[in-house]
């Protein structure tokens, strides 16, 4: 397994690497060069002469690279221009919000999209199913901000049911260990503290969910309908199997494979694709943060937030490539 891990991870460097000099020439080639970037289009020459200097950008193109990818090798993402802290200090106190809203909504769209995608495919054309792809079709046509103001008016504003914005309520003593505010609640026994922060989660992460949700429930009704119609499936309805042991033995665990890719693919949009969510209802991760620097132009940390998501899509990958053994003991991992 662990040659395995490392067959997959020498495939990747490749990508990132590609993906590292793409970055190093978009920055190199921003209008009036990184420095008036960086400083405006009012800069003076000689402010555009010392950015170039203390940043290096007046070295060969060659060297910048090599020096710009000794940086990341080290962890040194850069500087956010908004706050003045490193780019992955500002992502490392924002990331853990980020990741309890993708989880949230990835617990969502599973819990619901697997059992609906399920049982479409077991009343292939009578009402539920046409009922199930319609929802999954609305799931994916609206936009998540909208929904996002939809389930805001509606259940926080009108049925006062769930919370408004933020990520705890500011009468909450709660703390914080890891950051995680649910987790941090469970740990220290915290209850209440616990419990408030996952109602600050759930009409957020139904809106972010609701686009995997739709397309979890496509795919779970084709590949059920593939497998049900598989001969092996016949054969053992011939044989007298329950109808519960064809669907947990033969039907659901053959139909997870494309479910499981899905599923990857959509926990790496959940955390890149926050940005509106996280900005309709006030969440401080790093959608927020994101959002902020595209307004005020704050290009290490659009660098640094790029670079992040592709070693988390590539880990990603990684892990749904690895399960696949554990699902069918007939993939083999090569």
């Amino acid at each position: 397994m662990l040659r395995v891990i490392g067959r997959r991870i020498s495939l990747l460097i490749p990508t990132l690497i590609g993906l590292s000099i793409l970055l190093f020439l978009w920055v190199r080639n921003l209008p009036g060069g990184p420095a008036t970037a960086l400083l405006g289009d009012k800069a003076t020459p000689e402010a555009v002469a010392r950015v170039n200097a203390a940043y290096g950008f007046d070295r060969p193109l060659i060297e910048q690279y090599f020096q710009y990818m000794g940086k990341l090798l080290s962890g040194d993402f850069g500087v956010s221009l908004q706050t003045g802290r490193s780019v992955l200090e500002e992502f490392g106190t924002r990331f853990p919000a980020t990741v309890e809203l993708a989880v949230i909504a990835l617990v969502f769209a599973i819990g619901v999209g697997i059992p609906m995608g399920y049982w479409a495919a077991r009343n292939l054309g009578r009402w539920q199913d046409h009922s199930s792809v319609v929802l999954s079709l609305l799931g994916i046509v609206v936009p998540v901000f909208f929904l996002a103001f939809i389930l805001k008016w509606l259940f926080a504003i009108q049925l006062p049911w769930f919370p408004t914005d933020g990520r705890q309520s500011a009468r909450i003593d709660a703390t914080h260990i890891t950051d995680f505010y649910v987790l941090d609640g469970l740990l220290t026994r915290e209850w209440d503290a616990a419990w408030d922060a996952f109602t600050h989660l759930v009409l957020p992460g139904i809106a972010l969910g609701t686009i995997p949700l739709a397309i979890i429930v496509r795919i779970t009704r084709a590949s059920v309908l593939e497998v049900m119609n598989a001969d092996y499936v016949r054969t053992a309805r011939a044989k007298g199997l329950t109808e519960k042991t064809i669907r947990n033995r033969f039907i659901l665990r053959n139909a997870m494979l494309p479910v499981t890719t899905t599923i990857g693919l959509q926990l790496g949009l959940l955390i890149s694709g926050a940005v509106l969510t996280e900005t309709v209802f006030a969440f401080n991760g790093i959608g927020r943060f994101l959002r902020d620097a595209i307004f005020t132009l704050d290009y290490p940390v659009l660098q640094g937030f790029i670079i992040f998501i592709a070693i988390l899509y590539s880990l990603i990958n990684l892990l749904v490539d690895v399960s696949y053994g554990f699902i069918d003991p007939r993939v083999r991992v090569q």
